[in-house]
């Protein structure tokens, strides 16, 4: 072989190496070993949109626990962890004519709350469509006896999240994501706004034996970012939206929470007493920075994908969706968030810098369909039960299989903690001892 030819060859090598250097591996696949029944978003299913799991633990048989999922209009939803349904929970109806009725987003869930002098698990749920923080009180006898486990326990003075005045809460700008965490005897949750940028801090209180809340802090995330180049871009949305987030989780030990801004990326934010640190933009999605136009026949932001200036990140596909905290020993752990513009998940570390680590989807199996458009996630570590012995992954199912004609459907996949962990190269940690999600602090 000739000199030039061994050149031409190495330098093709050479883009090869680099190539594979930089190409990420492809996402790890997963299945679901149980699946909640499809809700159907029409008239004939009640309006029901699954869209956010929360779990509830139960202490003296954790196989007993349960799943709770909000439906969007038509308000909540309680399974086993075999997915079949234990109790359904209306959403509240319209309190006028021309007003909004109740609109259940996001669940999570407080332990332990003091309530009428007595120590109350709380599953806190935001009400988009009345701009409220809703209570349910969970009741472990009735869990053990089979019997409805939820009983509202909001107490009926409860403001409005953002809104001044209950007109403008029908102007639908409204508590939105929402996560929960407790900090000695005190417990909290964190409400994003809808077609906002701001995040609300409530404390919870007693009031009379029902549960209220007042405003601790808030905080105002970019609608606007300056690039690399020296221009100035704002995400992709519709005329008099700013970009909203909806997925958030906070760590329980670390008080850090992980917003996901939904066309921006993921943030992290430290939460000091009762207060939100500076903010820090963990990563970006890949449309990040990416011009548009907004295409009024179609009413939707056309994305100028020929002149993407490259600032976006390499993990996130918009939207950023849920997120949910996986919680180990010694600070370890995963943050994990869903990629929904390409049905992924992406896992970073919870320690230090929150290194990515991987991506992984949720494809079909013998028992479940695979997940798509994943709006909402939760995990927990410790055994739940023969099914569910090394912990679980709940995710939320945005095209839920096998279809009903045109009908839209949704539900929720249960994925044991064990099959996500070792489907990564470096197989993620399994750690079923370090930390109780019922005593967190």
């Amino acid at each position: 072989m000739s000199a030039s030819a061994l050149t031409a060859l190495a330098a093709a090598l050479a883009v090869v190496t680099a190539a594979s250097a930089t190409t990420p591996p492809a996402p790890a696949t997963v299945t679901a070993r149980v699946e909640t029944p499809a809700v159907y978003d029409d008239e004939a299913g009640g309006n029901a949109n699954a869209d956010d799991p929360a779990v509830w633990v139960d202490p003296t048989r954790p196989g007993r626990s349960i799943v709770i999922g909000t439906l969007k209009e038509a308000g909540l939803d309680v399974y086993g962890l075999d997915g079949r349904r234990l109790q359904h929970i209306a959403a509240p109806q319209a309190p006028g004519e021309d007003a909004a009725p109740g609109r259940f987003n996001n669940v999570d869930i407080v332990y332990g709350f003091e309530l009428a002098g007595r120590k109350t698990d709380l599953a806190l749920v935001s009400d988009r469509g009345r701009d409220r923080v809703r209570a349910y009180a969970i009741d472990p006898v009735a869990v053990a006896a089979g019997r409805p486990p939820l009983r509202d326990v909001t107490a009926a003075d409860v403001a409005p999240v953002f809104a001044a005045s209950e007109s403008e809460v029908d102007e639908q700008h409204t508590a939105y994501g929402l996560a929960a965490y407790s900090d000695d005897d005190d417990a909290y949750v964190v409400v994003s706004r809808r077609e906002e940028t701001s995040l609300r801090l409530l404390e919870l209180e007693d009031r009379g034996g029902r549960v209220g809340y007042r405003t601790e802090d808030t905080l105002d995330l970019p609608a606007s970012f300056n690039l690399p180049d020296g221009t100035s871009w704002r995400p992709c949305a519709d005329p008099g939206e700013r970009p909203q987030v909806e997925g958030m989780a906070v760590d329980q030990e670390e008080h850090v929470l992980y917003a996901a801004q939904e066309a921006v990326g993921l943030w992290r934010v430290e939460l000091d007493d009762a207060g939100f640190e500076k903010p820090e933009l963990l990563d970006r999605v890949r449309e990040y920075g990416t011009p548009w136009t907004y295409d009024t026949a179609e009413e939707e932001c056309v994305l100028d994908t020929a002149h993407d200036p490259g600032f976006g990140g390499e993990h996130l596909s918009a939207d950023a969706e849920g997120v949910t905290v996986y919680h180990a020993g010694d600070g370890a752990g995963y943050v994990l968030a869903s990629s929904q513009g390409d049905n992924t998940f992406a896992a970073y570390d919870r320690r230090g810098r929150n290194a990515y680590l991987g991506s992984f989807a949720v494809g079909d199996g013998a028992a479940t369909d695979g997940v798509q458009h994943s709006d909402g996630s939760t995990v927990v570590n410790v055994p739940l039960g023969r099914n569910f012995p090394k912990g679980i992954l709940i995710t939320h199912d945005g095209e839920a299989a096998p279809a009903d004609g045109d009908r839209e459907s949704t539900n929720f996949k249960l994925t044991p903690w064990e099959s996500v962990a070792r489907a990564f190269p470096r197989p993620l940690r399994i750690d079923t001892d370090s930390f109780d999600p019922r005593d967190a602090d």
